[in-house]
């Protein structure tokens, strides 16, 4: 979507395109979440760290190395959060630009000079303080929700999504204002949306829903249709040979005394 929008590979022209209009989160906000959650992932943060976690992990660097090689491993880590951090400063917050109402001071004087490297370096620290907010914040995923999320989530959106913004780019280009994109777009949204209510849930072909398993077998369940299901049968065979009274010859001494 960035480069759709901004018609250039160049990180330069792609910045200079968000200074001539909004930046791109927010004309792209969709694209920078799906970014902001790839980067997490590929930086093995959490929630996405479990390949890397360290209560995880019986071999690494987490377990063989320690001293300076544990500690250059580790700041390989950071140093591609940073430079993930400044990925996505150059593409969706606009890079070395000042935000919207600071560009108006002055004629624009906050917007260059050495103002652009502090602007930049400010908006990599805020991404960086993200990475560690959700560190500290949400808990470890599993690999289940990693691939569901990634295959059922992410891809899925992120082919829809190039999809409508290349159509958008190329209706712009065919004389359609901006309003009557977005009109398309919000009918569009809500057809989808109401499709989505009104399909029915998805069910196994060999589910009933009126049907309420009971628990059968020898493994103790609980009942789930509040009927106690049957004794199995060794724990009755077990329990009728309690009752039954044991059938056992005394010897001669306990015939005579009484005592074994």
């Amino acid at each position: 979507g960035v480069i759709l929008y901004a018609g250039s590979l160049s990180t330069a022209e792609i910045v200079a395109a968000q200074g001539e209009q909004w930046w791109f989160v927010f004309l792209l906000f969709p694209s920078f979440v799906i970014f902001c959650v790839a980067m997490v992932g590929e930086t093995n943060r959490a929630p996405f760290d479990l390949p890397e976690a360290e209560s995880e992990l019986v071999g690494g660097f987490h377990t063989e190395y320690s001293s300076l090689k544990f500690a250059l491993f580790y700041l390989a880590e950071y140093v591609n959060m940073v430079t993930v951090s400044a990925i996505a400063t150059t593409l969706f917050l606009g890079g070395w630009h000042a935000p919207w109402p600071l560009t108006l001071i002055a004629g624009g004087a906050l917007d260059t000079g050495w103002w652009t490297p502090l602007w930049f370096l400010g908006k990599t620290l805020a991404v960086l303080f993200v990475f560690v907010w959700l560190r500290g914040t949400l808990p470890r995923l599993r690999y289940d929700q990693f691939m569901q999320l990634g295959w059922k989530v992410l891809v899925p959106i992120s082919l829809v999504w190039i999809v409508l913004v290349a159509g958008a780019r190329g209706l712009r280009g065919a004389d359609v204002t901006a309003t009557q994109i977005l009109v398309g777009g919000g009918i569009l949204l809500g057809v989808l949306v109401v499709v989505a209510l009104l399909l029915p849930e998805r069910r196994s072909e060999d589910e009933d829903p009126d049907q309420v398993h009971t628990a059968g077998s020898d493994y103790p369940l609980p009942p789930l249709d509040l009927v106690v299901p049957p004794m199995p049968h060794r724990r009755a065979a077990v329990a009728d040979a309690e009752r039954r009274p044991a059938a056992v010859a005394a010897g001669p001494k306990e015939e005579t005394d009484g005592t074994v």
